[in-house]
């Protein structure tokens, strides 16, 4: 029996001394549990980062769609956060943008890394050895005592209170308007409803906006040059502002006499009009025979349908005995004459002489 116990003993202390001068384990952490995950022949390791572990402890579980494929092996202190390095077996495949989280098997269960593909799709590359899993990739769910004090907060701070507040207050506004509220639920339901149908105008009411924002963004130069330009403006209307009241009250006197013109002479114009009614008519009944006579008034008592249109037929016309006339023409070519130049003059005096001035006269005028 003794024999046994030494043999026992012996073997323990010699394995003990082989795993420890062999250097394959640094301590008893290291050594892996019983039923873990097989790691196969060729596993990786891949370097993840927290912002909290939590109780994450080495030889924790790493498993991918809740299934284990490999282990933690050492959690470190890392500046602010936590960095977990995991072994995981080599035959599994991930894509190297692979999400972490700490989650938990039960409420109470243990805790572990869950590896999956990201919700967007990986890319075409694959977790390998070395890889490491940022903080943007990882976190973890929330624990029982979050949940609990969350719902603490909801309970103990006076949420309750308010929704019951708030429960209590809107039965107090519907109470005794039930039509009213049905009518507005029917008339929002009829405000969607043609919302929906003038969706298009809506978008492109929209993109026209979209457009004059762009338009206007483009004039800023301009607009800001003419902001800048405005007080200057502002400072020349503020000092012509007297002129301007000025200007305004005489508009505002004139407006008042127009007015009172308007006012006082209304009875004298509508008998003006009254007045002036019978001879537009006489007028318009006189019609042709007005343009008629307007022809023939200029030429009287010699029509030129009579005399001719111009001098030459007018002294080639022989008069009848029936109507003498004789007229008698003077001037004073000194006044006349006076008018023009010295050479207008001279030049005059050449061209006409008196007795063909009063032959131009005695054959457009004087008939014997």
């Amino acid at each position: 029996m003794l024999r046994g116990r030494i043999t026992t003993g012996a073997l323990v202390g010699s394995l003990s001394a082989v795993l420890l001068t062999s250097g394959c384990f640094s301590g008893v952490g290291d050594i892996p549990l019983p039923g873990g995950a097989a790691l196969g022949e060729n596993p990786f390791t891949v370097q993840i980062e927290f912002n909290d572990v939590l109780d994450l402890v080495p030889q924790s579980a790493v498993k991918v769609n809740d299934v284990t494929v490999g282990r933690v092996t050492d959690i470190k202190l890392k500046g602010w956060k936590a960095n977990v390095t995991v072994t995981v077996n080599g035959d599994v495949e991930l894509p190297d943008s692979a999400v972490a989280a700490i989650r938990q098997t039960s409420i109470l269960g243990e805790k572990f890394v869950s590896l999956s593909a990201p919700e967007e799709g990986g890319g075409a590359g694959r977790l390998s050895n070395g890889d490491v899993i940022p903080l943007s990739r990882s976190g973890h769910t929330p624990e029982i005592e979050q949940v609990l004090a969350s719902l603490s907060l909801v309970l103990n701070g006076g949420a309750l209170g308010k929704a019951q507040i708030i429960s209590r207050e809107l039965n107090t506004a519907l109470d005794g308007n039930e039509a009213e509220v049905r009518t507005l639920v029917r008339r929002l339901d009829e405000f969607l409803a043609v919302a929906d149908e003038s969706k298009a105008e809506i978008v492109e009411a929209i993109e026209q906006i979209d457009r004059l924002a762009k338009t206007t963004n483009e004039q800023k130069a301009a607009i800001d040059a003419a902001l800048d330009d405005l007080p200057e403006a502002l400072q020349v209307v503020n000092a012509q502002r007297a002129n301007l009241v000025k200007m305004l009250d005489a508009l505002s006197k004139l407006g008042a006499v127009g007015s009172d013109v308007i006012v006082k002479s209304k009875t004298a114009v509508i008998a003006d009009i009254r007045a002036l009614a019978p001879v537009l008519d006489n007028l318009a009944s006189a019609g042709d025979a007005l343009v008629t006579s307007l022809e023939v008034l200029p030429t009287f008592p010699f029509p030129d349908s009579l005399l001719g249109k111009t001098p030459e037929e007018a002294a080639k016309y022989q008069m009848g005995n029936f109507m003498n006339v004789s007229v008698d023409f003077n001037t004073d070519f000194s006044k006349t004459i006076g008018l023009m130049s010295q050479a207008e003059r001279d030049e005059l005096k050449k061209a006409l002489t008196a007795e063909d001035i009063s032959g131009v006269m005695a054959g457009s005028v004087v008939g014997r």
